[in-house]
This record gives C-alpha cells, sequence and structure tokens, in this order.
C-alpha cells in the first residue's frame, strides 16, 4: 500500500518532470519572434552602413582635390587623366589614389575645358554597389560637387553631408 505523503511526492516529481521541457508551441513562438526582430533590424542596419560608407566618397574627393590643387601650384598643370594618376606611395609621386582610402569607390579623374573633373564610383561587388540613393559623386577644379543616384539623377544635397 502506498502512503499519501508517498503518493504526492511522486506526483510532484512526476510535476516536475512535465515541466522541464520546452513545448514545440514556445519554441515556434520564439523562433518567430526573433525572425521578426532580424526582418526589422538587418535592413534598417544596412542602411546605415550604406551612409556611413559614403563618407569615404567625400573624403576621397576632398583629399584629391587638395592634392591636385597643390600639384596644380607646384607644376602649373592638372593630372587629367586616370593612367598618368601616380601610386600614392611611390616616391616623389603625386599620391593620388586610383581606390578610395577604404576601398569602397574607385576613382577616376577627367580633363575638362579648364581643368579636371575627378569622379569616385562604388568598386564592383562591393557592398556600396547596393547604394541606389548616391551612387556617384563628383568634385570638380572650381570646387562643384555632385552627386548622382542609379538612374543619374542628381541627389547632391542628400549625398554630401
Amino acid at each position: 500500500m502506498i502512503h499519501s505523503s508517498d503518493r504526492t511526492c511522486l506526483r510532484e516529481r512526476l510535476m516536475r518532470q512535465r515541466q522541464s521541457g520546452v513545448t514545440l508551441m514556445e519554441l515556434l513562438t520564439v523562433v518567430t519572434v526573433i525572425a521578426i526582430l532580424a526582418s526589422l533590424a538587418i535592413p534598417s542596419y544596412r542602411r546605415y552602413l550604406l551612409r556611413a560608407q559614403r563618407s569615404d566618397a567625400t573624403t576621397t574627393l576632398l583629399r584629391l582635390q587638395a592634392a591636385q590643387e597643390k600639384h596644380f601650384l607646384q607644376y602649373g598643370v592638372y593630372v587629367t587623366t586616370k593612367a598618368s594618376i601616380p601610386n600614392a606611395h611611390s616616391a616623389g609621386g603625386l599620391g593620388l589614389p586610383t581606390v578610395s582610402e577604404r576601398g569602397y569607390y574607385d576613382v577616376d579623374v577627367a580633363a575638362t575645358g579648364t581643368g579636371y573633373t575627378f569622379t569616385v564610383k562604388p568598386v564592383a561587388g562591393g557592398g556600396q554597389a547596393d547604394d541606389a540613393e548616391c551612387r556617384q559623386f563628383t568634385v570638380t577644379e572650381s570646387g562643384t560637387k555632385e552627386a548622382r543616384n542609379y538612374a543619374s539623377a542628381v541627389t547632391t544635397t542628400n549625398c554630401f553631408r
């Protein structure tokens, strides 16, 4: 015969055994909540990264413009072709890079009637290639800055900050 205190002890043990696990519904609920939070957080973080990495383009253009003006003061001419951009680390070279400092943008220079135009575009296959709002940045010898989106519409006010 089982004593009543033994029954209570047995019943408590059975209750603890049942409560020690997680049901499938509880697990699915937690996974669903995590998936919803991730679907909201990841795109927002990606947009933040794209905006933050645009500074690589604007900083590169300002450095290029300063180096170009220094070259003009020393030699009386602007560097006007990408082929004439010396290696940034070569002795006595102009020091103009062909890629932005952090490597997100390719640099190009073209001759204009009075000077030059620097253009930076995202490296093909790089993360900034997804930036539809600010796809291309330019600066000229007169200091004119311009940014364009994927459809070549001017978006300077949103991109140069």
